[in-house]
């Protein structure tokens, strides 16, 4: 049984989603940076995120009737494949996310990496619903939805060209056009974890959420001493590993919204929420610079899920 909450309060709650994945991407990235360098940290700084995420998420299936429930219409699900193999691999988009937060936030900043990754979480969204991949089935692409996706899409022109013109390199561009993909990726995540959700419930799917997504991060970690790259050890300060904790929060909220929402609002209310949060971190971090561009970019990125939202309740 899903948890069903009023539709006024799903909104802050879809808000709130957004500032948890800021931070998340924020704790991340600076545990990358503590941890080592080159795409061994990184991975690793993401296995540490969901690893400690599905620790927990494990203990409260575990210990709660609820979870208990939501595991066994999991089991039931699967074997009697009311869930196809493709639709509990909605973790997938999960550890993609969180392992380029540790590669690409160290060196774009958090402002940058989450208006890229909400240009893509917008225009993917967008085809998301308009051929009913979610649960919600088909949502055609109305005025509004162009406008998010345009705003959303020239406010990381204007982040981008912020940072060229303060002397980034072409691994800015790179890095920012990751960040572009996992957004394209975490719209997916969104409908398949939604499609999960509404059969077994919120907490067996954030729980298979964190299972893929910790066992597709370890592959890549063996795999990623293939190439450069150096681990100098764990950081001693807790709140290094407040990452898998956050995603536990933004995961939840995710399931339970996109089913009165669809995909392409619950992704405008959290971009709403990542923008203002990830612009927060910047401004008060010292060793980063945010110009009039990056905040124009931000506001950009607002005015589209203002003007989204306003068409469709109008």
């Amino acid at each position: 049984m899903n948890l069903s909450l009023p539709r006024a309060v799903l909104v802050p709650l879809m808000v709130l989603g957004g500032a948890l994945v800021a931070l998340q991407s924020r704790v991340n990235g600076a545990l990358a940076d503590e941890i080592g360098t080159g795409l061994r940290a990184g991975v690793l700084a993401a296995v540490v995120s969901f690893g400690s995420g599905l620790l927990v998420i494990t203990v409260v299936v575990a210990t709660t009737s609820s979870g208990r429930a939501s595991m066994r219409r999991l089991a039931d699900a699967r074997t009697s494949r009311r869930l196809r193999w493709y639709e509990v691999l909605g973790g997938l988009g999960g550890a993609f996310f969180v392992a380029s937060q540790g590669i690409a936030v160290g060196t774009i900043g958090v402002a940058l990496f989450i208006v890229a990754f909400t240009a893509g979480q917008s225009l993917s969204s967008l085809a998301v619903d308009h051929v009913g991949f979610g649960p919600g089935g088909v949502q055609s692409a109305s005025a509004g939805r162009m406008v998010a996706a345009t705003c959303a899409i020239a406010a990381v022109l204007l982040k981008a060209v912020e940072q060229l013109d303060a002397g980034a390199t072409w691994l800015t561009v790179v890095l920012a056009v990751l960040a572009f993909a996992t957004g394209i990726a975490q719209a997916v995540q969104q409908a398949l974890n939604g499609r999960v959700s509404a059969v077994v419930g919120s907490p067996a799917t954030t729980w298979n959420n964190f299972l893929v997504g910790t066992t597709a991060l370890l592959v890549v970690l063996a795999a990623s001493y293939l190439v450069d790259g150096r681990v100098d050890g764990l950081p001693a300060a807790p709140w290094y590993y407040l990452g898998g904790v956050l995603g536990i929060g933004f995961i939840m909220i995710a399931a339970i919204a996109v089913h009165a929402f669809g995909v392409l609002v619950l992704g405008l209310c959290m971009i709403a929420g990542q923008v203002v949060t990830a612009e927060l971190v910047d401004v008060l971090d010292p060793a980063v610079e945010v110009g009039p561009l990056g905040l124009l970019g931000g506001g950009v990125a607002l005015l589209g899920v203002a003007v989204a939202l306003t068409l469709r309740t109008a």
